[in-house]
């Protein structure tokens, strides 16, 4: 039943999600353009409200739970595993007061409305995977950027999606290039659930009445631990909160 209202539901949210990107890139433009970062972000906030409401339309729930005092005047590295394009929404939105910086593929910031345009002047870092010289030095130029801001940083350290929820062993380079610059960035593991069960059976059609929660975990201070240690422990965090 789930499956066969996913024929009927989502086109309803294809359209809906699709309407969001259009309208707001102008909108982007004109905010960035304008009246420059603060403006820009508060679009960029606005759309992603929107975009995650989106799936609402499928009888999906999404549920952000931070019980963590983090601080506001300090960067932030989130590491999440990575479930599906819905992870994307709720966390911008919902961690829009640490201006979190995503670590993004370089072909996303080409030719889809919106998206590419935050990700050009956003702020994050648009690595190319077949070439490390250049993604390193995107991540360490993000790494810099947050370090003088105050900026925070979102990082899926599994490299790709999960298909089947089961989390990936989390690779520590690119994290290792942030914290390089960055060094006194707190660590802080995101637990992601049920993301794929949206996707189950691919873009179309795309699955309902499903529940999806974000939970924001325990810190972790990089101190003199090698970076491969604490990636690994955020890992380990995030496989137990999934358990």
């Amino acid at each position: 039943m789930k499956k066969l209202l996913g024929f009927i539901l989502t086109p309803l949210t294809a359209i809906a999600f699709s309407l969001c990107l259009v309208i707001f890139h102008p909108l982007q433009w004109i905010s960035f353009r304008v009246f420059g970062y603060t403006a820009h972000k508060k679009v960029v906030d606005i759309l992603n409200l929107f975009l995650l409401r989106t799936f609402y339309l499928l009888g999906d729930t999404v549920t952000f739970i931070n019980e963590q005092n983090l601080p506001v005047g300090r960067p932030i590295i989130f590491l999440a595993n990575h479930q599906s394009l819905l992870d994307i929404p709720p966390l911008i939105y919902y961690l829009r007061k640490y201006h979190a910086k995503f670590v993004s593929k370089i072909e996303l910031t080409k030719n889809i409305p919106s998206i590419s345009y935050n990700l050009k002047h956003g702020g994050g870092a648009n690595i190319d995977r077949k070439d490390q010289r250049q993604a390193m030095t995107e991540l360490m130029m993000l790494g810099a950027r947050m370090k003088e801001n105050n900026w925070s940083a979102v990082i899926f350290p599994e490299g790709t999606r999960s298909k089947d929820g089961t989390v990936k062993p989390f690779h520590s380079a690119g994290i290792a290039a942030i914290l390089k610059k960055c060094p006194d960035a707190l660590l802080v593991p995101i637990a992601i659930n049920n993301a794929w069960k949206v996707m189950k059976y691919g873009y179309f059609p795309l699955n309902t009445f499903t529940a999806v929660t974000w939970t924001v975990l325990e810190p972790i201070e990089p101190g003199k631990t090698p970076v491969a240690e604490l990636v690994l422990e955020a890992e380990n965090r995030i496989k137990t909160a999934l358990a």
